[in-house]
């Protein structure tokens, strides 16, 4: 067995002695949104419990389900070998039938035994030898792939975050902007300092990588451009950083880190999913058919919304933050038109109002 096969699968392997059944009845009875871990893989992959396999919830017309992978406790000796093992990890959360998966930083290049192979060796177009197998799994399992690694174009390198679609072709690639010192000392370029915004069939997609965390401008560009989720690649976790950022800037982050904890957050901040020691991939469903609005004063609209809407709305309030998010339930429901029929602004125009109201008081 190669180092790349080792990892944290054997104590994730463990749990498949128990009863698929069993663990179908907790995650429907803990409400089935969240999947974490190879365990429930290794069980589906082996085709245990096939015939009781529960149905599929319909899901409303702008969720999406988004995996992420970490790399921790793998290591390998080659990028070639390091790519199999995270497409191992990769195939165990395809069973969750992702819309996106999302992989660490540089990962074809990390925690290998030699240590880092010169960018002249790696660094290539977008689609090449090395991201070849991660564009097959893409194309195979009907899904988009966040692939970060060294890219080249016309004499210089950058550390690349490459978006493969769901037919495994090139939807396009970010430049890491805020590199750090060593990399720049080792011939990286830093990227163009507005980040692009990638439209796929379920929204509009952006990235940040590692050490872009630290400097607020990036992801506020990406707000503005309409940003609705950004994938963080990055060799660190981030901790509390992603859940500030994804509040912040009202947008879902996705981290996906080569240790400690990867997440996937909800544009309040709230954690939908992580992935541990023991669990390497995580899986979450989103619901992007919502809106991020001040507490005060349009709760005073809220139940004439429950009152003509019902259950096909939902809102949920933080009452510390006086925060709510008024989110759809129901594919007849558009959340614009709700905002529209009750008067109700989402919090970036409503602070870009009362901003307008104090400059005109202030003269």
């Amino acid at each position: 067995m190669s180092e790349s096969e080792r990892p944290t699968q054997k104590s994730a392997d463990t749990s498949s002695s128990h009863p698929v059944a069993r663990r179908q009845f907790l995650a429907t009875g803990l409400g089935g949104a969240v999947a974490t871990g190879a365990g429930m893989a290794s069980a589906a992959e082996s085709g245990a419990g096939e015939a009781t396999a529960p149905l599929q919830p319909a899901r409303l017309p702008r969720e999406i389900v988004i995996a992420t992978v970490a790399q921790e406790g793998l290591r390998s000796d080659t990028p070639e070998r390091m790519i199999d093992a995270m497409l191992k990890r990769c195939r165990q959360a395809a069973t969750q039938k992702p819309d996106l998966v999302c992989l660490p930083e540089v990962f074809p290049c990390a925690n290998l035994e030699g240590g880092r192979p010169p960018l002249e060796k790696v660094a290539g177009e977008p689609l090449c030898p090395l991201t070849q197998p991660v564009a097959e799994f893409a194309r195979q399992h009907q899904c988009y792939v966040v692939c970060p690694t060294y890219t080249s174009h016309r004499g210089h390198f950058f550390n690349t975050a490459i978006l493969f679609d769901r037919e495994g072709k090139v939807a396009g690639e970010y430049h890491k902007i805020r590199l750090t010192p060593g990399e720049i000392e080792k011939g990286l370029s830093p990227g163009p300092v507005q980040p692009p915004v990638f439209d796929t069939d379920f929204g509009k997609l952006g990235f940040q990588i590692c050490f872009d965390i630290e400097w607020l401008d990036g992801w506020q560009r990406l707000a503005k451009a309409g940003a609705e989720v950004v994938v963080w690649p990055s060799a660190f976790s981030g901790g509390r950083m992603i859940n500030t950022m994804a509040a912040l800037n009202r947008y879902v982050v996705v981290s996906s880190t080569r240790k400690d904890r990867s997440q996937i957050c909800d544009i309040d901040g709230t954690t939908l999913g992580s992935t541990n020691r023991w669990h390497p991939w995580a899986v979450a469903t989103v619901n992007l058919e919502k809106a991020f609005l001040h507490t005060w004063p349009f709760v005073q609209r809220f139940p004439e919304v429950y009152a003509k809407y019902g259950p096909k709305v939902r809102i949920t309030t933080h009452p510390d933050e006086e925060w709510s998010i008024l989110e759809s339930r129901s594919p007849d429901v558009r959340i614009a038109d709700v905002l529209s029929e009750f008067d109700l602004q989402p919090i970036d125009d409503y602070l870009r109002d009362a901003e307008k109201l104090q400059t005109f008081a202030r003269n």
